[in-house]
Parts: C-alpha cells; structure tokens; sequence
C-alpha cells in the first residue's frame, strides 16, 4: 500500500497559517543565501578573472544539481516520507556556503554551488508537501505564500551583496552561515508538526492517485507545463545572471546600483508570485498561465531596445507578470497527477533550477562571442513559446 499520508482532518478543514509562514521563511532564509552566488558574480568574475562562460558554469553547477536530484528526492519521499529532511538540507547549504566565503580556486567555488545546490534539492519537494498539507484545500494560496518566500529571498540576496558582501568581501559570505542555523532550528520545529500530522492520519485510506483524464492527455499536458517552466525560466535566467552586466555595460551604471536595478526585478517577480496563487484558487490555474503568458509578450520584446528608465519599468512588469504563473503550474500539474506532491514539487522546482542553469551557461557562450547585447535580444523571443498553453487541458470540476 502507498504510505503517501493524507491530512489530518484538521488540516482538511482549515488552513495553518503558522506551518505555511514557517516554511515560506525558511524557503526565503534558504534563497538568500542561494542567490548571494549569483549576486557575487561581478566580485566572483574579478577576484577569479572568470569569463562568462565559467559564470554560466557556476550557475549550472548549482542549479543542475538541484534539478538533477530534486525529482529523485521527491518521488522517494512520496513514498515514504522524511519530515526531518529539511533540516538536514539547510545544512548542506551551510557549508556550501563557507566553501563560498574562502574558496581558493574555480573548483572549489563549482563545488560550493552544488553543495547548495543539494540543499534546494532536499528542500523544496518536502516543504512543498508540508505547505500544501497545511492549505486546508487553499492549495493556490498555500503554494503562493510557499514560492514568494523564495522569490523574497532571491530579491534581497542582492540587497545584501550590495550593502554586505561587496563592500566587506567575500569571505563575508560566511556571515550568512548564522542564517542557515537559524533555518535549521525552524525546520526541526516544522518537521516535528509534519510527524504529527503523519502520526495523526495514520490508519486512514492513502490519497487518491486515479489519474482526472485519460493517461496520454495527461502525459501531454504535463510535457507542455513543463515546457513552459522551461521557457520561462530560461528566460528569466537571461536577467538574473547577467542582468548587472547588461546595465553596465549599456547604461554605465556602478556595481551597486546593477544590483539595485536587479532587486527591482526580483521583487516585482516575488509580488506576482503572491498575486497568481490566490487569483489562481478563484478562477483557476489556467486562467493564471493564460495570463502570464500572453501578458508579458509585448513588454519581453521591447525590453532590449528601451533606455534606462524604461528597462527599469519593463523588468518590474516582466517579473510581476511572468512570474506569476508559477504557483498555478505547480497547481494544475499537482491536480494532473493526484498523490505525487513530491515528485510534482520535484519536477517542476528541478526543471525550475535546471532550465535556468543551462539557460545561463548557453547565454554565457553567447555573451562572450556575441555580446550581452544580443543575448536580450534573442531572449526577448522566449516568451512566445508561451503559445502551447492552448493545450492544456480544462480539468473536470471535482479536481
């Protein structure tokens, strides 16, 4: 029999808000210090005389880590589940984060990323479950407080580089170390409510995993959701990690300000991640892609040729746009594939983390023989993929 664990009837019938905040700020505290890789890029690329494509390579290393195991993680603990796994990733990132702080060496620096890389791939499929067992059925919602705690903590890691990192150097990283302790001790507290619960339902009939269409329309709308995290994030990637460079190079803007300039990005992809959930449980997920999707085209394809003030309006509506999707993907994909919160959480955060690392080392190629220039032009075509929504499927009224 599945040993997958229902909520307990409580949890059935109201939301735990306090469950849902504690792990939407571990998720912030845990994207902090993961965004500080990319936000020490500029003191990384002076410090080491990187290139583009050994930056893109850090990020790959980071974030194909994550993808490659987060769905292997989260197809296990569908299976049997590990409510003490989270702390244990906020201690990967830990000393993944020191190795940061004092590497001597490129290898060391690649071997830091994927050491954090691991913590997001332990963390996100079983925080995922708990903030979705903790919904009482507001599953937009609880997957929407969850993701803007990550993309909250990726806007304020560059705030911190600009403010901290920058100016005190690089083995101040290690700072940050007091941040992932602190992680530890929520997640140990969080993990003990999840045993709980396990505890509680424990005797009562496993979740329903009876697919809501046939097995080959599924398949196929699960293949386009996955295309369109792809694309996205790919996409969102081209800004994220080379973002800085791009207005200094054509705006002539100093370090802090570049990283001022990507907060406003960052934040505004936080706030729209907020906004899709909720909307999301009111006129349903779909509805949030078609949005998403469709809505960021035009502003995508003027951000290359805008000046400064305009680059600076266009990323704050891509960002609050495009980024609103995600939770609804999660979602829809979730009612797609009954019973599998894990492995869904595994997928789409990995594919999440994995398109954006191999995004970035592909631009990365490109930035150097073409020019940053012409990286945001061929990406401002990205979103146009967006299209395949037309696919997906309208899922009968019971799911």
């Amino acid at each position: 029999m599945s040993t997958v664990v229902p909520a307990a009837p409580r949890s059935a019938a109201t939301t735990t808000y306090s469950i849902i905040v504690a792990v939407s700020a571990c998720h912030m505290l845990n994207d902090i210090m993961q965004s500080l890789l990319t936000s020490l890029y500029p003191l990384l690329k002076e410090n080491y005389a990187l290139d583009f494509v050994q930056i893109g390579l850090l990020t790959m290393a980071f974030q194909v880590t994550a993808s490659l195991l987060q769905p292997a993680v989260g197809i296990v603990t569908d299976r049997w589940p590990m409510p003490f796994s989270l702390p244990v990733g906020m201690g990967s990132t830990f000393v993944g984060l020191i190795m940061l702080a004092y590497a001597h060496s490129f290898p060391v620096l690649v071997f830091g990323a994927c050491l954090i890389g691991l913590g997001s791939a332990i963390f996100h499929p079983e925080s995922s479950r708990v903030a979705r067992l903790a919904s009482g059925g507001r599953h937009g919602l609880a997957q929407s407080m969850f993701q803007v705690g990550g993309n909250a903590g990726t806007a304020i890691g560059p705030l911190l580089a600009a403010f901290i990192v920058l100016p005190f150097g690089q083995t101040s990283v290690a700072w940050f170390s007091a941040v992932a302790l602190l992680g530890m001790v929520i997640l140990t507290w969080v993990g003990n409510w999840y045993a709980g619960e396990r505890r509680l339902a424990a005797g009562r009939p496993a979740v329903s995993r009876a697919l809501p269409l046939p097995r080959g329309r599924v398949a196929w709308a699960l293949a386009v959701l996955v295309l369109l995290t792809t694309t996205k994030n790919a996409y969102l990637a081209s800004i994220s990690s080379y973002f800085t460079f791009y207005t200094m190079e054509n705006f002539g803007l100093g370090v802090r300000d570049a990283q001022l300039m990507l907060f406003l990005f960052l934040g505004a992809s936080a706030l729209g991640v907020f906004m899709g959930g909720p909307i999301g449980d009111r006129f349903g997920a779909r509805f949030v892609i078609w949005f998403s999707i469709l809505g960021v085209i035009p502003f995508a394809l003027m951000l290359p040729y805008a000046n400064l003030f305009w680059t600076g309006v266009l990323t704050v509506l891509i960002g609050l746009i495009f980024s609103s999707a995600f939770s609804a993907i999660v979602v829809f994909a979730q009612e797609l594939i009954p019973g599998r919160v894990g492995m869904i959480a595994g997928i789409f955060f990995g594919f999440a983390f994995g398109a954006g690392g191999l995004g970035a080392a592909v631009l990365g190629i490109f930035a150097d023989s073409h020019g940053i220039n012409f990286v945001y032009q061929v990406c401002s075509y990205m979103p146009l993929l967006g299209i395949l929504t037309i696919f997906l499927p309208r899922l009968p009224a019971s799911h």
